[in-house]
């Protein structure tokens, strides 16, 4: 990937309705969702739909299969782990194996204690 690509891929979900529906996509996992099935869930008319995922497919962000009459989209989850590998390629100094750790483990685990252990010391 690269800086066109990642910046094509951000344009793409920047989009708050694009956004639900990679997100929905990806909770369905390697299953998807059909076209209308979608819709329903996100209570968007299917023309309008269409639009969107039609981004979604040209970013590679999703993809989709026939099936008889309807349409199944997947998540494109390889895409998105490009993306992450591109952000992070020049991680710890160009050394990504530095950073293994930051990529496995949550954002800020203690955080809540931290708050707690400081509020209760200022009361």
């Amino acid at each position: 990937m690269n800086r066109d690509d990642a910046a094509t891929v951000f344009e793409s979900l920047a989009s708050g309705i694009r956004l639900d529906v990679f997100r929905l996509l990806v909770r369905q996992g390697p299953a998807g969702m059909v076209a209308g099935d979608l819709a329903s869930a996100l209570d968007i008319a299917p023309n309008k739909l269409s639009f969107h995922l039609k981004s979604l497919l040209h970013t590679g962000l999703a993809t989709v299969e026939q099936e008889g009459r309807f349409q199944r989209y997947r998540p494109n989850i390889a895409r998105v782990a490009e993306l992450v590998t591109y952000l992070t390629a020049e991680c710890c100094g160009g050394r990504p194996e530095a950073c293994a750790d930051l990529l496995t483990t949550p954002c800020c685990p203690d955080a809540p204690d931290e708050i707690d252990a400081h509020h209760d010391a200022h009361p």
